[in-house]
């Protein structure tokens, strides 16, 4: 990938079998194992959720697995400043050609910039998904990557992921 002409990845978000949100981003590495992509804040407008703003001009750098069940997210104003982390428990990714598939599981994690808050999110979102009953192999999976994550985030080791 020369510097004149980065290569461009559609990473399409599953929810329940349906596309959530779809965006092209700017491929920064792929070794086979992990993706890495930059893209800019594809939700529509300002989303609030008390603890962190996601608004027009932020930049998510992406981090995906191929053999892990989480996607990690580090999250930068438009000024570059880190506002923290934001991590979805997913299904390993799958990469076709210039689409990265990814399907969201509903648990959630949220690492802030000096590592102080660390919270888990949507845990009832996941118990209502039914994934326990419809796929409980699926559903064991994510959340020992939830409990791996947090347990990382809490341990100062997390960042070691993204390098």
């Amino acid at each position: 990938m020369s510097e004149n002409s980065a290569e461009q990845l559609d990473v399409v978000l599953l929810k329940a079998g349906r596309t959530k949100i779809r965006y092209t981003g700017e491929l920064l590495s792929d070794d086979g194992t992990r993706v890495a992509v930059r893209a800019p804040w594809a939700g529509g407008g300002v989303r609030d959720f008390g603890f962190v703003r996601f608004e027009p001009g932020d930049v998510f750098t992406e981090y995906y697995w191929r053999d892990r069940w989480y996607a990690i997210k580090e999250v930068r104003s438009a000024t570059g400043a880190l506002k923290g982390w934001y991590c979805d428990i997913t299904r390993p990714a799958l990469r076709s050609g210039p689409e990265l598939v990814v399907e969201d599981l509903d648990l959630d994690l949220w690492v802030s910039a000096d590592g102080t808050d660390v919270r888990r999110l949507d845990e009832d979102e996941f118990a209502e998904s039914g994934l326990a009953r419809t796929d409980p192999e699926a559903a064991a999976a994510a959340l020992s990557a939830l409990d791996d994550l947090e347990s990382l985030a809490r341990g100062g080791d997390f960042t070691a992921l993204l390098v």
